[in-house]
């Protein structure tokens, strides 16, 4: 989702353009405006569970690329040498990345990223570096999403998203603490609708709590783009579904744990409220589970510091 504004650019001067991604990221790549392709590979350096090296896999990824120009889009703390390599043997001309480390003959553009440069900018960085100048404002932008009003039972603006789930535990909200957060949006008049993967169905449904309408496990990437962008505002931690939100311009209350930094990874480009105590001692460390007791930097917020976010953003817009 981050790397979208990029991929405008480079489809702007581009006759096509594949995306190249993992599997979990595969859903948000084909949302993004400018992607003709998307192809999917589980690398055995990235995501949560990689898998184990395969000769066979990298072989066949070899043969299913075919590009001349290939930009590498790496968060900051990854390298984007090994997947250089394989651009490489699979005889792309023109390879370029932000690159801290030596690249011998791997990239052409070696880039150096700006210090504390978002990720969403970084790629636009990179991008102009490589011949590819921004055309737009550089936003996040995601395809025209459906109509969910029969989803959701709400119409546009008349409710609030809340959700709960993170792809690791250091980035998520105590279940307590959301649930609480529903409850008090609810007392105070805003209709809520909880959101969440198949996986997270019973999570959903305890914040929900009867209280809330539960759309735990029932949208996929298209449905919950429009789940959110006809919200007044979003609730969520540092996880797909806050860029997701910001892509469809609507503002989010960011519960934001600090084991990667906010300025490199905040909601991008609409109103928000960033809460969690920034300055815990978590922070950097890109932990993925709480190294702390009691998880201080996210749990210290509570259920009405969320409900006062929320009425600030709502106002303003």
């Amino acid at each position: 989702m981050l790397a979208g504004p990029a991929v405008r650019a480079v489809a702007a001067r581009a006759d096509t353009v594949t995306l190249l991604c993992g599997p979990h990221g595969a859903p948000a790549a084909r949302l993004l405006p400018g992607v003709d392709e998307v192809l999917v590979w589980d690398s055995p350096w990235t995501g949560f569970q990689p898998p184990e090296v395969s000769r066979e896999e990298i072989d066949a990824l070899v043969d299913a690329v075919d590009a001349d120009t290939a930009l590498i889009l790496t968060s900051f703390h990854q390298s984007p040498l090994p997947t250089a390599l394989l651009l490489r043997l699979a005889g792309v001309r023109c390879i370029a990345a932000d690159s801290e480390d030596h690249p011998g003959s791997l990239l052409d553009v070696r880039h150096h990223r700006a210090p504390r440069a978002h990720e969403a900018e970084a790629g636009l960085d990179l991008a102009e570096a490589a011949g590819f100048p921004r055309v737009d404002d550089g936003r996040l932008r995601v395809l025209p999403p459906p109509a969910t009003g029969a989803l959701t039972g709400f119409g546009e603006g008349e409710y609030v998203v809340v959700h709960p789930g993170a792809s690791v535990p250091a980035r998520a909200w105590s279940p307590d603490r959301c649930a609480q957060a529903v409850r008090e949006l609810a007392a105070a008049g805003r209709r809520v609708a909880v959101t969440g993967g198949a996986g997270e169905r019973d999570l959903t449904a305890y914040v929900a709590g009867g209280r809330a309408v539960d759309l735990g496990g029932r949208t996929g990437a298209a449905e919950l783009a429009g789940v959110l962008a006809g919200a007044a505002c979003v609730v969520t931690g540092n996880t797909g579904p806050a860029h997701l939100a910001a892509a469809v311009g609507t503002p989010v209350v960011s519960l934001f744990a600090p084991v990667v930094p906010a300025e490199r990874w905040r909601p991008y480009g609409v109103p928000h409220v960033l809460l969690g105590d920034q300055d815990a001692p978590c922070a950097g460390t890109r932990a993925r589970s709480c190294p702390v007791p009691g998880h201080p930097c996210l749990d210290t917020v509570t259920a009405l510091d969320v409900v006062a976010a929320v009425d600030k953003l709502v106002e303003a817009t």
